[in-house]
């Protein structure tokens, strides 16, 4: 292959030329008919050449030039928006440093068990390989999810229970259940800038309410649901994302007191819940799934290659979300990611490998927050557990600078404003601990915090 690459590129080979026949090549490279038949077929099945039925194999018409490097990657000096960390923490190479991405290392993800399940597959019934998923997802992960639901005291049935094919898909799939362009919705300032990259896609309205360490300012959410009457909160209540605070008992109440005279529903993002020490209260839980929709996946705990979300609400939205999945994705999410998730945790070492995540997430957050701190970059609060670290800059810094020039140094970073719906946050940045073990960020972020400078 790399060959005939070389001919081609060089020009021996042109655009509709015919390649030298199966033996001939076999007999000149010394190898046998089947390596050149299999070659040939990868080629063809890259478009750099095309078979012809009883004359050969020719060189495409239409060569594509090999793709330059700087088209693959992300547009570095495009504005910092909700769309930024995630576009350059996802499509840059495994050289470059993440300590502003969203997820754990891969050595800290149960891999060992990930591929005990993903042999399993081999043993499985064909249809599982070949056929589409079911339109609420998996049985025997569904059984799962509602024992796991249960630990939480949400009592739900199996017709208020189905998968997606992420939890992204969840909160989309609600929102298009819920909303119209124009409608008020409303989010945690700071919150997680994909729910506000997601509404924007929606053409909602998005409004702010501050947050605190013990979850939104009571004072103002219910003066908001008054004015603005919105129609959707989207918020994580434990380990919230960007800061890492967990909903208190008496805000809980009162949200949803405010939520009931305002006839406010809520989505219930709990994808960070497995990180908890101890569990908190949960919105669903005191609701009853009424008014509050529980979203989440396991993209964080075992693996975001192999997606899957679900949705656990009210029996009659959950069949009309059903439908809404079936009309955008013909099914629920993919049979082969489900049983792989459903055999891990069947396994029985998820649970360990979460005791043992949680102690060194732990630790990681202890040695972090020290090392910021010699820096002069406070964290606002110690979280419970999880790895973000929500964290002031010194000097009230610009965070949005200092990350610009760390991305030139190939270490990409979180600036506080992407995650704010007011852009009060300028000067903070959220940190993921377990992307931080790596001398080079640190070396980098004291070079970028000279070159941000002071505000």
């Amino acid at each position: 292959m790399s060959a005939i690459r070389a001919k081609v590129a060089g020009r021996a080979l042109g655009a509709g030329d015919r390649l030298p026949s199966i033996r001939s090549l076999a007999a000149t490279m010394r190898v046998s008919p089947s390596t050149v038949v299999e070659a040939y077929d990868r080629l063809a099945a890259e478009g750099l050449i095309r078979a012809r039925r009883g004359s050969g194999f020719y060189v495409s018409p239409a060569i594509m030039p090999p793709l330059a490097l700087t088209e693959a990657e992300p547009r570095r000096a495009r504005e910092v928006d909700p769309f930024w960390v995630s576009r350059q923490s996802l499509d840059v190479d495994t050289t470059v440093l993440k300590p502003g991405c969203g997820w754990l290392p891969p050595e800290w993800m149960p891999e060992a068990a990930l591929r005990r399940a993903i042999r399993a597959l081999a043993r499985a019934d064909e249809s599982l390989l070949t056929d589409y998923g079911s339109t609420r997802g998996s049985p025997a992960l569904r059984r799962l999810l509602l024992a796991r639901l249960a630990e939480d005291a949400i009592e739900a049935s199996v017709d208020q229970l189905m998968l997606t094919g992420s939890g992204t898909q969840g909160t989309d799939l609600v929102c298009r259940f819920l909303l119209h362009p124009g409608d008020t919705v409303l989010v945690d300032d700071p919150c997680y800038f994909n729910f506000r990259a997601l509404l924007r896609a929606h053409q909602a309205k998005i409004v702010g309410v501050p947050y605190t360490s013990s979850g939104p300012d009571v004072a103002s959410f219910e003066q908001i649901l008054a004015s603005e009457r919105p129609r959707l909160y989207i918020t994580n209540s434990t380990l919230h994302n960007p800061t890492g605070a967990t909903l208190s008992l008496p805000t809980a109440h009162r949200l949803l007191t405010a939520a009931t005279a305002h006839d406010l529903t809520i989505i219930e993002d709990d994808i960070f819940g497995d990180f908890e020490p101890e569990r908190s209260p949960r919105l669903a839980a005191l609701d009853g799934l009424n008014r509050v929709i529980r979203t989440g996946s396991f993209s964080k705990t075992l693996s975001a290659s192999v997606r899957c979300g679900y949705i656990a609400g009210r029996a009659d939205w959950i069949e009309q979300l059903v439908d809404l999945q079936v009309a955008t994705s013909f099914g629920g999410p993919s049979p082969v990611a489900t049983q792989v998730i459903a055999t891990v945790l069947a396994g029985g070492s998820y649970r360990k490998h979460m005791d043992e995540l949680r102690q060194k997430l732990m630790r990681a957050r202890r040695d972090v927050a020290r090392k910021l701190q010699a820096l002069g970059i406070e964290p606002w609060l110690m979280p419970r557990g999880g790895f973000f670290l929500w964290c002031r800059l010194r000097d009230s810094q610009d965070a949005t600078a200092v990350a610009r020039a760390a991305l030139e140094a190939d270490v990409v970073l979180a600036p506080g404003n992407v995650f704010s719906v007011s852009q009060t946050a300028s000067h903070f940045m959220r940190f993921n601990v377990a992307q931080m073990s790596d001398a080079r960020v640190w070396d980098v972020m004291r070079r970028a915090l000279k070159a941000g400078g002071a505000a």
